[in-house]
């Protein structure tokens, strides 16, 4: 097991985890998103994106009785975006965290609907794990994911946010468009990633934890 574990429990949910101490990131609602069944997560701390069903439902993890008493072995950098390419007129906003533990940088990218400022490109570089939505229609197409991530060149793209088969929503493109505008895809045939065992370059696709 390495000193980082990051477990996808679908959609964009993921838990980012060291030395005892849980985040749960962007947990959904029961039986809002096709083919992922219920969240039953306990952790140290949880945290939301944005305010809709499929990003925000806090209530399906339950934090940790002594979660007060742990030290948080992550600083955490929030980017204020937008869900959308109107400046949030459509779909509100969006707020990407980087995770930064001294040693990793993982940036779970929530809902993002639009390029970044040059400003936030700054924040975004040197990141070694990027948790990205690839599906498009409610965030950025797979297109300009892929010309963004080879602007910020991040060592590995995690995979969230598509349809697939028996999850997912139908407006949102399969995983395999923004793969296929990859170089270098890596299948794990698990839904968690341990750094820095599982440490890798190039695009990282885990098992869909379907139910």
């Amino acid at each position: 097991m390495g000193k980082v574990k990051l477990t996808w429990h679908g959609h964009s949910c993921f838990t980012l985890e060291e030395n005892g101490y849980a985040i749960v990131l962007d947990p959904y609602a029961d039986n809002y998103v096709l083919g992922f069944g219920p969240l039953k997560l306990a952790a140290d701390e949880v945290l939301c994106s944005h305010g809709h069903n499929d990003h925000n439902a806090a209530q399906c993890v339950q934090i940790r009785p002594d979660a007060a008493e742990k030290k948080n072995p992550f600083s955490v950098t929030e980017i204020r975006s937008w869900h959308d390419d109107a400046q949030g007129t459509k779909r509100g906003d969006n707020v990407i965290r980087v995770f930064d533990d001294g040693e990793y940088r993982i940036a779970h990218m929530g809902d993002i609907g639009c390029m970044p400022t040059k400003e936030q490109k700054e924040q975004l570089k040197n990141i070694d794990v990027m948790l990205m939505p690839v599906g498009g229609f409610f965030t950025l197409e797979p297109a300009d994911v892929y010309a963004l991530v080879q602007e910020l060149a991040p060592k590995m793209l995690v995979t969230m946010h598509y349809k697939g088969k028996g999850f997912g929503y139908d407006v949102i493109a399969p995983v395999e468009t923004y793969a296929a505008l990859c170089d270098h895809v890596i299948r794990l045939d698990k839904s968690e990633l341990s750094l820095p065992e599982d440490a890798a370059q190039g695009t990282i696709i885990l098992r869909p934890p379907v139910k």
